[in-house]
């Protein structure tokens, strides 16, 4: 069962940052961790199998090969299950407990 996967505005806006980040040095670099990051959301899709998240309500799942977590809910719309994505976080981000870093 593919559930679709949809992006918060936070999301996209930590999406964006981290890849002008990469880009400023290796644009090359820049592209393969968007692709990276967004091949791991849209799996997601056909399989949430992410930790149980720091913020309740959310799952945590790890970017393979790439210092990233890509936060996310499973929700309901119209009766069907869509996953949410809700944050793209790089792992050397400090965040305690039901709150996102700054």
């Amino acid at each position: 069962m593919s559930r679709p996967v949809r992006w918060s505005n936070d999301a996209l806006a930590d999406l964006a940052e981290q890849v002008a980040y990469i880009a400023t040095d290796n644009p090359s670099a820049a592209r393969r961790v968007a692709a990276a990051l967004d091949k791991t959301a849209l799996a997601l899709g056909d399989m949430p199998i992410g930790r149980p998240g720091r913020v309740t309500g959310t799952y945590e799942k790890s970017v393979t090969g790439l210092p990233y977590v890509v936060a996310y809910a499973i929700t309901q719309t119209g009766g069907a299950e869509e996953i949410a994505i809700v944050r793209v976080i790089h792992t050397s981000r400090d965040w305690s407990a039901e709150a996102w870093p700054d």
